[in-house]
C-alpha cells in the first residue's frame, strides 16, 4: 500500500544525498521540502515545499523554521520522513514522532569520523537513524550501505 513520503533535507550535500535515495520511495506518494526553490528542478512534478535552513551557527532562526515546516507537515500528512539532515530534517522528525509518523534518518556520508550533532540525537526522536559509515555502527545508529 503506498504511504505518504516527505523527504526533507538541508541543502548541498544533503539534498544531492537524499535525491539518491529517491528509488527507495518508488510507488509512494512523495512531498520532497528542502531549503532552495532552485532545487525544483531536480524533482520534477513532485510536490516541493521550501523553508528557511537552520543551524547552531543561526539558531534564533530555529523557531521560524520549526513552523515553516510544522506546516508543511500539516500540509503533506506524512506517514513516512525520510531525512539525510541536518537540523531541519531532525526537527521534521521530531514533531511528526507524536502522531506515530516513521522517520529514517540517514547521517550524512560526510561525518567519517563521528554521528553529526543531530545525528547523535537522531537515534532518540526518529524510528530509524543509520550512518553510512562502518565503523561509527552502533546498535542505535547501524551502518546499512552508503547513498555516494
Amino acid at each position: 500500500m503506498a504511504k505518504r513520503v516527505l523527504a526533507i533535507a538541508s541543502g548541498g550535500g544533503h539534498f544531492i544525498q537524499l535525491m539518491r535515495l529517491s528509488p527507495a520511495w518508488s510507488g509512494h506518494e512523495v512531498s520532497i521540502a528542502t531549503v532552495d526553490q532552485s532545487s525544483q528542478a531536480l524533482v520534477g512534478d513532485t510536490p516541493f515545499h521550501t523553508f528557511r535552513d537552520v543551524s547552531r551557527a543561526d539558531w534564533w532562526h530555529i523557531p521560524a523554521t520549526t513552523l515553516a515546516i510544522a506546516a508543511i507537515l500539516i500540509k503533506v500528512r506524512p506517514q513516512v520522513i525520510i531525512t539525510t539532515g541536518a537540523l531541519p530534517g531532525l526537527i521534521a522528525c521530531t514533531l511528526a514522532r507524536p502522531f506515530g509518523v516513521k522517520s529514517l534518518w540517514v547521517d550524512s556520508i560526510a561525518n567519517s569520523e563521528i554521528l553529526s550533532g543531530s545525528g547523535a540525537f537522531a537515534s532518540r526522536v526518529c524510528s530509524q537513524a543509520v550512518t553510512q559509515w562502518p565503523p561509527l555502527a552502533t546498535e542505535k545508529a547501524p551502518h546499512w550501505g552508503s547513498v555516494l
